[in-house]
């Protein structure tokens, strides 16, 4: 069986599972594009949101360096780190009322009774992150990583090593559960089955692309195969 063919009935039994937050458990790929529109556009730059998707869950001050490039800017870290910051701010304005993707609040209430630990590892920063995880409505705050606490985010892999350390888990007896090709590349630079869910920035070829161990059009497929192995 060729990688591209493997699925989740493929991969060994999971210990953790690590999971994105935009774009994986909550539908704010959107707001996150029209975030950095207007920091952008404060910075005199007018960027076409129709480029930006594909970079959605990559380090913010990454993300502002390259953008920037493509439109003949470039940029210190000081101005990168300040136009991140920025759009995490019209992001934090815009971002509201958060819709939830399908299985995601049901998926982590059954991993939160279950033998199965689990945690959020996101790229955003500290901060920007509270709105979205209250939309989920879990009965018990759930553990997150953020950037706050790595120095480098995705797609380098610490985040997700981090977060594995949390949970008291070798990296490669984790799924990292994510919707874009950073998420893919980090899970692969640590060690960990990548699952690409099509809920977000990515598509099922591109997920496939960055590293994918398997992919999934959303979360209640993998609740239903966690069910089959009897984890939930």
């Amino acid at each position: 069986m060729t990688d591209d063919a493997r699925t989740l009935a493929d991969l060994p039994n999971p210990e953790a599972l690590l999971f994105d937050l935009d774009g994986t458990l909550v539908d704010t790929v959107p707001v996150r594009v029209g975030g950095w529109v207007r920091a952008f556009a404060q910075f005199g730059l007018p960027i076409d949101p129709a480029i930006l998707p594909q970079y959605m869950g990559s380090d913010g001050r990454w993300l502002a360096g390259e953008v920037a490039r493509s439109v003949g800017r470039e940029l210190d870290w000081a101005d990168r780190d300040k136009l991140d910051r920025e759009a995490g701010d019209f992001f934090d304005r815009m971002n509201v009322s958060p819709a939830t993707l399908p299985g995601a609040t049901e998926l982590l209430t059954l991993l939160e009774a279950s033998s199965l630990t689990f945690t959020i590892a996101t790229a955003s920063q500290p901060g920007q992150v509270a709105v979205s995880v209250a939309a989920l409505r879990l009965p018990t705050p759930p553990p997150i990583v953020d950037a706050g606490h790595v120095e480098h985010a995705k797609p380098a892999p610490d985040l997700l090593l981090v977060a594995a350390a949390q949970v008291g888990k070798a990296p490669e007896r984790c799924w990292y559960v994510g919707d874009s090709t950073w998420d893919m590349m980090a899970s692969v630079a640590a060690g960990m089955p990548a699952i690409g869910v099509t809920t977000g920035a990515t598509d099922a070829a591109g997920l496939r692309a960055a590293g994918a161990s398997a992919v999934i059009a959303g979360l209640p497929a993998l609740r239903d195969e966690l069910r089959r192995r009897g984890l939930v």
